[in-house]
């Protein structure tokens, strides 16, 4: 086994917590998607697609490790929010938490010079700060345009998702 137990058991958890951050994601789109914000929608369920590909890369890099795949009980999320702004609000402390959590996966890979699993969380340290980024940016924008701008989040939201998908190649010839 190229891991610790005790990375084993910490990269479980961190399953879980990407299995839970992927469903905090559904239930913010439905939040959205419940008053016909689609493009809002849309973003939140694309996140949510991210975060179960993070769990999966993670089951990925435990069984490629040798390791043993042991997923925790994902607790419930929240689903009712007062106001877009705390949902988005909610969204921006969930990545904030994960990105502490890889931090100390990270930090536990140095403790245990584990250098295979130290070059594998560290696309998951770049990852988050386009996470918290964007997120923070978003809430900014919901922020700055309340619960009567709406419909000017989904503008900007649908203006942003073309650029998104040539940065991230797709569409391209």
């Amino acid at each position: 086994m190229l891991i610790s137990n005790e990375m084993n058991a910490a990269i479980n958890q961190q399953i879980g917590r990407e299995f839970s951050s992927s469903l905090q994601y559904v239930a913010i789109a439905a939040y959205f998607d419940a008053d016909h914000l689609s493009e809002l929608a849309a973003h939140f369920f694309q996140q949510a697609d991210e975060e179960r590909m993070h769990a999966m890369r993670f089951v990925r890099y435990v069984l490629d490790a040798g390791g043993q795949v042991e997923i925790p009980e994902i607790p419930a999320v929240r689903s009712r929010f007062a106001n877009a702004e705390e949902a988005v609000r909610s969204a921006l402390d969930g990545e904030i938490t994960v990105t502490k959590e890889i931090n100390s996966l990270v930090d536990l890979a140095s403790r245990q010079n584990d250098h295979i699993t130290q070059t594998f969380l560290q696309w998951f340290v770049t990852e988050q700060l386009e996470e918290v980024s964007s997120t923070d940016a978003l809430f900014s924008v919901i922020r700055r345009a309340g619960e009567g701008g709406l419909l000017h989040v989904e503008e900007y939201l649908a203006r942003r998702r073309p650029q998104a998908r040539a940065s991230a190649g797709e569409g391209a010839e």
